[in-house]
């Protein structure tokens, strides 16, 4: 066998698929859409998720929430900054499907990996500091304690941006997580690679399965039955456009959901405690003080 011909193999094209209560599973549908670069050039084809993956997105997120809500704040900062890690280790790969997705540079792309990356590290310092932040102790009128502190809406649905395919991606995703969420996530429709990439990443760290869910396709058709869905608390509609978005307003306001309007965002600043504010609850426990002695005084 001749040196030419040693040197000849055919590429190993990757296969994307859902990312559904820590598998990856293909959509039930079977169906897939091509995905393009900027120039029209084929990538890849992603699944086409179905009506019925959005549900089943929704099962393993809400089978997730009790142990990740129940986690330590400090823990879950551990988790996410693995992530980082994880994502430092794969910057190239990210590099490239950035720069395909989104018409960039080499370089260009490889800031907005950079960006992307700080950024997951960036949340992860606040998981154990935003209860400072929105909870605390409350003056009454009264011999009681009163405090509050912040938990956790539960399963929140997240329409990624559609032109921000990996920093406006984490910076929607990761500030639902760090604050005991749990989340599904639709990817750009136009640019999903790299947030299925993402998925990889997440089974690989220390994220449980459940916690986050990546689908991919349509983002009306998948964002249409999580709006509508009784178990979603909440849902984050950065990714749609004013049509859409009231519509899925409407659909949510069926079981009270929490929403957050889509709005214009520089996701290369950094961001302010808004998102991860966005999807808490407060608790107030009362509890009385007593009285010592007979002077009335109270501890």
């Amino acid at each position: 066998m001749s040196d030419k011909s040693e040197q000849q193999r055919l590429s190993v094209f990757k296969t994307y698929k859902l990312y559904v209560g820590g598998k990856f599973p293909r959509s039930e549908s079977g169906r897939v859409y091509e995905v393009t670069d900027s120039k029209g050039k084929w990538l890849a084809n992603a699944p086409l998720s179905s009506r019925k993956d959005a549900r089943d997105a929704v099962v393993a997120a809400r089978k997730a929430f009790g142990g990740w809500s129940g986690a330590t704040a400090y823990n879950r900062g551990q988790v996410l900054y693995r992530v980082a890690e994880m994502l430092e280790g794969r910057r190239d790969q990210f590099t490239r499907e950035v720069a395909d997705a989104e018409g960039l540079s080499k370089s260009k792309a490889a800031a907005v990996v950079d960006a992307t990356i700080d950024r997951w590290v960036w949340y992860a310092g606040w998981t154990d500091k935003i209860a400072q932040v929105v909870g605390g102790g409350n003056p009454v009128a009264g011999p009681f304690f009163n405090l509050s502190s912040p938990e956790p809406t539960g399963v929140v649905a997240v329409l990624a941006p559609q032109e921000s395919s990996f920093l406006g991606l984490v910076s929607v995703l990761a500030p639902v997580i760090a604050t005991g969420n749990t989340a599904i996530v639709v990817a750009s429709e136009k640019s999903p690679l790299p947030a299925l990439s993402l998925a990889e990443v997440l089974a690989t760290s220390d994220v449980p399965g459940g916690v986050v869910n990546v689908l991919s396709g349509r983002t009306a058709e998948i964002a249409a039955p999580l709006a509508a869905h009784q178990d979603v608390n909440a849902i984050d509609l950065a990714g749609a456009d004013e049509v859409l978005a009231k519509d899925l307003e409407i659909a949510a306001a069926d079981n009270l959901k929490r929403v957050l309007r889509p709005q214009p965002v520089d996701y290369a600043e950094t961001p302010g405690t808004d998102r991860l504010t966005a999807f808490l609850e407060t608790k107030t426990v009362w509890h009385p003080t007593g009285s010592l002695g007979a002077s009335g005084s109270s501890y």
